[in-house]
């Protein structure tokens, strides 16, 4: 029988040892986790009058995740300010544009275990949406004489799924979407029409793919 070189199993031994060392969990309890990449919302709108659609705009995401547990988190995302065009498809013409940020506050559960290399997460939360620089376009303007716009703020649900891989220990690849509830009261001031008051969901779609670092 051949004898098996002890020397060799304590290389081995050592070698299996440094992997699973090196495969240390992604996160666990106490740990920070910042994650920074390209974001894109993608409305979903609809309006009761003049049929209005916002479209779609990417900018700089980023979320901070606390994590209460090895399985249970707490994410905030935010992002540099998105910009939208309005548009009236019953009238035909853009209506306008606004900016708006959408801080959103995320209760996260991470599913595998802590020394996972991959490890998808969902979380549920509250979102609050701040619109400014609503301004109406020139065609719009056209068509219903001098106006102005304004959007109020909201309040809305957030659903999230998402997930990890890791590089080493310390940083990972992130891919996550969120479905967030955005409904706002929007009036518009015109010369020619009066005041018009409009009911407008927004509910986009937001789509993050990044890079994450654990501390």
């Amino acid at each position: 029988m051949k004898k098996r070189n002890p020397c060799r199993f304590s290389i081995g031994l050592l070698a299996i040892v440094t992997a699973v060392t090196a495969c240390q969990a992604i996160a666990e309890q106490g740990d920070w986790i910042t994650r920074a990449g390209f974001a894109n919302v993608n409305p979903d709108a609809s309006s009761d009058v003049l049929d209005l659609d916002v479209d779609d705009n990417s900018q700089i995401g980023l979320t901070l995740t606390y994590m209460m547990t090895d399985n249970i988190g707490v994410e905030l995302l935010a992002a540099t300010p998105f910009e939208h065009d309005i548009t009236s498809d019953g009238l035909g013409l853009k209506v306008g544009s606004a900016k708006h940020l959408p801080p959103t506050l995320n209760l996260q559960y991470y599913f595998l275990g802590s020394n996972s290399q991959f490890r998808p997460y969902a979380g549920i939360g509250l979102n609050y949406t701040v619109f400014w620089d609503e301004d109406t376009a020139g065609e719009f303007e056209a068509a219903a004489g001098n106006s102005s716009l304004s959007l109020d703020d909201s309040w809305g649900l957030s659903l999230q799924l998402g997930a990890d891989f890791q590089i080493d220990d310390k940083w990972l690849i992130n891919g996550s979407v969120w479905k967030l509830r955005i409904s706002s009261d929007a009036t518009a001031k015109t010369a020619n029409l009066g005041r018009v008051d409009i009911d407008v969901d927004i509910d986009p779609w937001v789509y993050m793919i990044g890079i994450g670092y654990r501390f």
